[in-house]
């Protein structure tokens, strides 16, 4: 089984570039995909020539914000929204797919803002998510994957003192956060299968950070404990372009 996740950008957008090349290459059984920024119509529209998958979605309330979408050759057991908690359920931020062994879970973790200003509401979301992935443990086994927004150690970014509880994505509240995650028996495939290696997902459009690499590992793929022995390859896929987040793979 072949699963990529990617943060898109707006999905209309990245839809002008190469994006449907880069679904032919890439062949993925699931796709998952976060930061569609359209309604579920226009996700639908967009993506109207992928036949050959089953499409599902949810968009925020707000229009052009946030959404996921996954995308899936076999056909899911049912298909989930949210977490069911009304305070987080607005911004179409996860999405879950049921299959005979196991979950699949889509999410876009909120971001923290520009001035922190949403670093309190985010430690919550972060603790309400886990407890929901950890209730869906007790049935089978669960995959997490999408954006995180947060570096998780020093290695996933390439200025790591100069963010330290400055900028969004590297404070402590969201380190503590991904550390309850990988605590709570939740195995990050590409740091299991690269243990050493400096590879980032996400750049800044500012600054001509991609072609410089200053750039975040912000993109993850967790996966139950019970499945960790499955993971064949984890890998952050960097040669492809349209979003200022690249591709991530995992196959099991």
């Amino acid at each position: 089984m072949k699963l990529i996740s990617w943060n898109v950008n707006g999905i209309r957008a990245i839809a002008k570039k190469d994006f449907f090349e880069s679904l032919n290459t890439l062949d993925p059984d699931i796709l998952c995909l976060q930061e569609t920024k359209a309604q579920d119509l226009e996700v639908e529209k967009t993506l109207a020539n992928c036949s050959n998958y089953y499409l599902y979605t949810n968009s925020a309330s707000q229009k052009g914000y946030s959404g996921t979408a996954i995308l899936s050759r076999e056909k899911p057991m049912g298909v989930t929204k949210d977490m069911g908690i009304e305070e987080h359920d607005n911004e179409g931020r996860v999405l879950c797919a049921e299959y005979a062994n196991y979950y699949v879970v889509n999410v876009y973790v909120p971001n923290s803002g520009q001035q922190l200003e949403r670093l309190e509401y985010r430690k919550k979301w972060d603790a309400d998510f886990l407890n929901y992935i950890k209730a869906m443990e007790k049935h089978k086994p669960v995959i997490v994957c999408g954006d995180f927004n947060v570096a998780h150690r020093p290695i996933d970014l390439k200025n790591d003192k100069s963010n330290y509880n400055k900028t969004a994505g590297y404070t402590q509240v969201e380190i503590d956060g991904m550390d309850n995650f990988i605590n709570s028996g939740l195995v990050d495939t590409f740091r299991k299968m690269h243990p050493t290696e400096i590879k980032y997902s996400y750049w800044s459009y500012r600054f001509k950070s991609r072609e410089r690499d200053v750039g975040w590992r912000i993109d993850y793929i967790l996966v139950s404990e019970s499945l960790s022995g499955m993971v064949n390859q984890a890998s952050i896929l960097q040669n492809y372009y349209g979003s200022d987040h690249c591709p991530i793979a995992l196959i099991m």
